[in-house]
Order: C-alpha cells, then structure tokens, then sequence
C-alpha cells in the first residue's frame, strides 16, 4: 500500500456513446486521497458521482487518464487482477444492501472470507466479532427478510469490514433509510474508519453525512471541485 496517495487520478476522462451520441460524463478529474482519509463525493442526480466510485473501484475504465489505487495503475492490470485486489484491500457498501437472502446475518458477513480461501473456523470468529461489535449478536442466525433495513445496512457494513481494507467504497450507504437510522449508520462507518484507519471514499446526497467527511468534493460538468 503506498505510503502517501492510495488513490491517486490524472486527466482522467468518461464518455459513452459515439461520433455525434457521444455523451461526457467525466472531462478531467484530478484526484489525490491519502490513506485513513474521509471523502464525500456530491453533485447533482446524473452527474457522474458513481461512475467515478465505480472506476475509482476498478469495477469500470475511463476513456482516458490514469487511475491508480493503492500504487496500482488499473489501466494496466487485467480484470483477474484487479479482482485480487479489491478482495484484499476493498470494501463495498451499496444503499440496496446486497446481501445474499439465502444466507444467514453471519453467512453473509463471513462469505467475502471464504472467497478469499480462509479457513472456514477463522472466517467464522472474525464474522462473528464484527457483527458482535456493530450490535448484531442476537442476529448471527437471521436471514435478511428477518432483519430491519438498519439491521441489513449493518450486516453488509461488518462484511465490507471483514478482511480490514485499506479502502472503502460506499454508495449512498444512508440512501434506503430513515433519517435516524441513517444517522446511527453514518456513525457507524466513521467509527469503523477511526478504529481502523480504512480510507473512506461515499457517493451521497445527504449533506449531513457530507459535512462530516475530512473532504466534500463536488462534481460539476464533469469535474471536482473541493469545497
């Protein structure tokens, strides 16, 4: 993991469509985060902020410019590869939750583990810690029609947390809650950032939950503007 920048973006461009349907959606983003850093990406519906989280992620490319994360340039690295490195060092939290409905609370949460080739007893201790800390112990068993949203939010954040990544990615992690609930989940994903020093990266609207970022970066016209 470098020392100093673990994502770092130059010139880097997006584009859909072709000749005269060309569409930009990103025209020259230039991006330094440092490690344990909190980041929140607003902007208008439409303006990009996920398509940036997801090449930020390596789940998508640009038509151009340069992506590395933690000292990796994606560009250069093949989907097997960049694969690795996310069930390393990546986190992911979405506002739909995603979690797999035929596995229990613990399943779920030990599941990213278990991909990764560790030991079944491990996996299960470390998934069990988490859910543990994050207020779910009575829940191990439950699957996720059994849980609240709240409940689930928690669930996905304790195995996004599971492996300790480097980096965390979320998508309006608050989105499909209420506004308590949320709150009791942004306080979450902070508290876990501090323990942990996991680099927080979060696409939201809500600018509550921005204000309490060390950064709020805001898409205009394809581009970033620090506030």
């Amino acid at each position: 993991m470098p020392a100093e920048n673990i994502v770092e973006v130059h010139h880097l461009k997006k584009s859909v469509g072709e000749g005269e349907h060309e569409l930009s959606i990103l025209t020259g983003v230039e991006l330094l985060v440092k490690p344990a850093q909190t980041i929140a990406l607003i902007g208008e519906s439409g303006s990009g902020k996920s398509t940036l989280l997801s090449i930020l992620a390596g789940l998508d490319d640009g038509t151009s410019g340069e992506v590395k994360l933690l000292g990796q340039p994606l560009h250069a690295m093949d989907e097997e590869a960049r694969a690795a490195l996310r069930a390393k060092h990546v986190g992911f939290v979405f506002q739909s939750f995603m979690l797999v409905p035929t596995l229990n609370a613990l399943e779920n949460v030990q599941l990213p583990a278990l991909l990764r080739g560790e030991r079944d007893a491990d996996s299960r201790v470390q998934a069990r810690a988490l859910l543990e800390e994050l207020g779910l112990g009575l829940r191990l068993a439950h699957l996720p029609a059994q849980l609240s949203g709240g409940e689930q939010q928690r669930v996905a954040l304790a195995r996004a947390f599971n492996g300790r990544p480097a980096i965390l990615f979320a998508d309006e992690p608050t989105g499909n809650l209420d506004r308590q609930t949320g709150e009791r989940i942004a306080d979450l994903l902070f508290s876990l950032n501090r323990n942990y020093a996991t680099t927080l990266i979060l696409v939201t609207h809500d600018e509550q939950l921005a204000a309490r970022c060390d950064r709020r970066l805001r898409l205009v016209d394809g581009r970033l503007w620090e506030e």
